[in-house]
């Protein structure tokens, strides 16, 4: 009866509202429910402190995808956003991966849908398609390759200089990749609400507060953050850098759930939150998409195994396709 109920709330919510006691050791449940279900919880930085505490694994994208990749797990709990948990559904046809929260989407994901992109393609039919990784199987589906922030230089100098491409749906991303390798890309006009929520004079104060503090910056930020840092790169570049700079001190413009991590990483090193416009809800940048997650929603997940990710098997087999190949240039 109580997995009937649970199986309702879904339908009706798209997510799991199951009253639990207030009393429950949610760490201790999960870690019981990993052991009898034979589960790997993947992480992504930006899930909450405890999220990342209890994940078998914690990485950025590019790092996710591998794990999903060798996954030997008969249960994946993937701890991050739709997209993500569809991209292990695509790596792992034949395995039940579920995802605390259905709503957990994602901003870029939204601004870039299937038929829109396959419009797009039509009216430039000389061109190939590279879509970042946050986007959905329907679109990776008609994408030629796929990329992430660790590896878009990469995937982008492996394709010959006179082959014109399609770059969605991060506009910023794109721009840096552009920049880096003298490519005149067409990008799509999307963006990434946590990315572009920095303020770039609150950046500016807190660096002068902090002189001796150096700004890292995640290139999906806009052009004029990027200007301001001393290095830019995805989540696990940013860790890396603080790890092996010699600087002590650190201003971190990316969403704020990667300090945790770093700060762990760098424990005698201070960092500090690239500042939000006034109107953010924080003083930092979080993703809301990404803070929908929560112990209980993960709790709950495991014990039901729902939400339960569904890809087609058509769509799986052409997704597939863009992901292999960036997985296979990123190996290299």
């Amino acid at each position: 009866m109580e997995l009937q109920q649970a199986e309702k709330k879904l339908k009706e919510n798209g997510f799991l509202d199951v009253s639990v006691s207030d009393k429950i050791d949610y760490a201790a449940e999960i870690k019981k429910l990993k052991k009898e279900k034979n589960a790997i919880i993947l992480a992504h930085y930006y899930q909450e402190p405890a999220i990342q505490d209890i994940a078998d694994f914690v990485g950025d994208s590019l790092q996710l995808s591998y794990k999903a990749a060798e996954a030997d797990a008969d249960l994946i709990v993937f701890a991050g956003v739709h997209f993500m948990a569809e991209t292990a559904k695509i790596l792992n046809p034949d395995k039940k991966v579920v995802l605390p929260d259905l709503n957990a989407g994602c901003s870029l994901s939204e601004a870039c849908e299937a038929k829109d992109l396959q419009a797009f393609k039509d009216k430039h039919p000389d061109h190939i398609v590279v879509t970042y990784v946050n986007t959905s199987a329907d679109v990776k589906a008609i994408s030629d390759i796929c990329c992430t922030s660790s590896n878009a230089k990469k995937i982008i100098d492996s394709v010959p200089l006179d082959q014109p491409i399609i770059f969605a749906p991060d506009k910023n991303l794109g721009a840096y990749i552009n920049k880096v390798t003298g490519r005149n890309m067409l990008l799509w006009e999307g963006a990434c609400i946590v990315h572009e929520a920095f303020s770039i004079d609150k950046l500016l104060h807190t660096h002068q507060a902090h002189p001796n503090a150096k700004i890292i910056a995640h290139p999906e930020s806009e052009a004029h953050i990027l200007k301001t840092a001393a290095y830019i790169g995805s989540t696990s570049g940013l860790i890396n850098y603080a790890k092996t700079d010699p600087a002590k001190e650190f201003i971190v413009a990316t969403e704020a759930g990667i300090l945790h991590e770093m700060q762990k990483e760098v424990p005698n090193k201070t960092l500090y939150p690239a500042p939000a416009h006034e109107d953010n809800t924080c003083a930092c940048s979080e993703c809301p998409y990404m803070k929908m997650n929560n112990m209980k929603k993960l709790f709950l997940c495991m014990k039901y195994e729902l939400p339960e990710i569904h890809v087609s098997e058509a769509i799986q087999k052409k997704a597939l396709i863009p992901i292999q190949r960036m997985l296979d240039i990123s190996s290299q």
